[in-house]
């Protein structure tokens, strides 16, 4: 496994490529090009303002409700992108994979990076938000960066798992696309915790993605620390998963070639 990392670091040249080729395959042959990266979260940010507050008239049970959307599906959209876009990752991929040797792990991690660069850029809508609202981030804001790289370790461990599986069982694709529905409507993105009936509490509690959104949310708008208690056993969850697979990858790169 040590000499497979070292592989790993060898192509990190590699790995600044598709970071890029990533982004700009994203919104590659469209009109409004790379202003699709604001755009799109912005529009998304509309659609479900919309629903909630005009449709369902329950944004005024949140205060500055606008900007507590906006904070979570900022966040939900990096894990989103992540979880989409890893499972066919490797896959896609299987032209170059199956004539040039390279670490597999490689592909499912730039998409963490590309989309954490999605992510950064998204934060220009939030700050944007939080000026309408006349929400002046303090001192905590400063974990910012802390939180994105705990969010960051998280899911590499997730597209690590997830881009393997899909090597060898090609339907998970189709089931995650059903599966994220339901983590995203389970998650407290739209709604605030207190919504949910006490006898299903237990789904925020054992949900990690309600950890990191309540994070965000605490930074940003509350001024209150990130929810460490919470967020360190997931990073260290996550490092033994990423330690687990890198030395899983290593023993069945062969595998890998075959099923592709």
């Amino acid at each position: 496994m040590r000499q497979y990392i070292k592989e790993l670091y060898k192509r990190r040249d590699l790995l600044f490529y598709l970071i890029i080729s990533g982004l700009k395959a994203q919104y590659r042959n469209t009109f409004l090009g790379f202003f699709w990266w604001l755009l799109d979260p912005f529009l998304s940010v509309m659609v479900y303002y919309f629903l909630v507050v005009i449709v369902l008239g329950r944004g005024s049970q949140v205060e500055n409700y606008g900007a507590f959307l906006v904070v979570g599906l900022i966040a939900w959209r990096w894990i989103r992108s992540v979880v989409n876009s890893s499972s066919r990752s490797i896959v896609l991929h299987s032209g170059i994979i199956t004539r040039v040797y390279l670490p597999k792990a490689i592909f499912p991690i730039s998409v963490c990076f590309s989309q954490l660069i999605n992510f950064s850029i998204g934060l220009l809508i939030v700050a944007g938000v939080l000026a309408c609202f006349r929400i002046v981030p303090g001192i905590q804001t400063l974990w910012l960066p802390v939180l994105m790289l705990m969010q960051l370790v998280f899911l590499i461990a997730l597209s690590l798992v997830i881009g393997y599986v899909c090597v060898f069982i090609r339907d998970i694709d189709n089931l995650i696309h059903h599966f994220m529905r339901f983590w995203f409507y389970s998650s407290p993105v739209i709604w605030a915790k207190g919504r949910l009936p006490e006898r299903y509490s237990w789904i925020v509690d054992i949900n990690p993605v309600s950890a990191y959104l309540n994070s965000y949310r605490n930074i940003l708008l509350y001024n209150e620390s990130p929810e460490f208690a919470k967020l360190i056993p997931i990073v260290a969850v996550s490092l033994v998963v990423i330690v687990a697979m890198l030395y899983y990858y290593s023993r069945n790169e062969h595998k890998i070639i075959k099923a592709l």
